[in-house]
């Protein structure tokens, strides 16, 4: 997802100024590292489920405030600094746009996506 991009379409859809005085986008990247133990990962291996993904975009965006929720997620062999995760939630006010970013984000990570570390040669996980 070019996220520019898809920030200057949303902005020209009918009731966009209207509707939206705030706009928060989460861009999950590879970390180079376990979150776990602090392992070095040289990749991960992403197996997003796309039709779950869009079920929990229309209900994020079906909130009260919301005006449009946005998702990309990217799959496969991944390296560390590669982009894998897109997530953009426009609506009325902070309280309401907040709230739903972090919902979408945590129910697309725990239901949504499923991710293997591929550990460095002579860490603890390799």
């Amino acid at each position: 997802m070019d996220i520019n991009k898809a920030i200057a379409d949303l902005k020209q859809e009918p009731g966009f100024a209207d509707n939206v005085g705030m706009l928060l986008v989460h861009n999950g990247v590879v970390r180079g590292w376990s979150r776990k133990d602090h392992a070095e990962v040289t990749a991960i291996e992403v197996t997003p489920d796309l039709e779950k993904i869009e079920s929990i975009r229309k209900d994020i965006e079906a909130r009260e405030g919301i005006f449009r929720a946005l998702a990309h997620a990217n799959g496969g062999l991944m390296q560390p600094g590669d982009d894998v995760l897109f997530l953009v939630v426009a609506g009325d006010i902070r309280e309401n746009v907040k709230a739903a970013l972090a919902d979408f984000l945590d129910r697309v990570k725990a239901e949504a996506v499923t991710k293997r570390e591929v550990f460095a040669a002579g860490s603890n996980n390799a």
